[in-house]
């Protein structure tokens, strides 16, 4: 991602919180950036370990809570299966369906959303009189590129 778009996404992130009347400190704005840049889903400690390169005082309370605001944004997901987080491209939505199709082979995490299979699972939590929190969906597989390689 280059400088100016990972910039530029930050600024958006410094806007919503504005509107949202939530402070985005320097620490949640550094690991934004380490997020940004890396372009990949990343675990805590890979998180802290680049932190501690900006703030040597940081532990892993200072990344957990960081995170956490972040996930309670919705500016980041929460990977499950591998315990890592990415960034969301939907930040300025934070209620919305998050589909990840995970890539076994090379990790690549795409992230997609779609209405139709929200609106359907809506439905079935209402008939279950179950109020839905949050939502994210995890498909592994390969992605096209590491398909192509695979099936040659």
């Amino acid at each position: 991602m280059s400088q100016d778009n990972a910039l530029s996404i930050l600024n958006d992130i410094e806007i919503v919180c504005k509107k949202r009347n939530v402070k985005l400190t320097n620490q949640r704005k550094i690991v934004l950036s380490i997020m940004l840049q890396a372009q990949k889903a990343m675990s805590a400690y890979d998180l802290l370990d680049l932190l501690k390169q900006e703030e040597p005082q940081a532990k892993p309370p200072t990344i957990y809570r960081a995170l956490d605001f972040l996930l309670e944004q919705g500016f980041i997901h929460k990977v499950e299966s591998s315990n890592s987080y990415i960034i969301c491209p939907h930040f300025s939505h934070p209620n919305h369906l998050s589909i990840l199709f995970i890539c076994d082979n090379c990790k690549q995490i795409l992230e997609k959303n779609s209405h139709e299979i929200e609106n359907n699972l809506l439905q079935l939590a209402t008939q279950n009189r179950f109020a839905v929190k949050h939502s994210i969906i995890e498909i592994h597989g390969l992605c096209p590129s590491c398909h192509k390689i695979l099936t040659d």
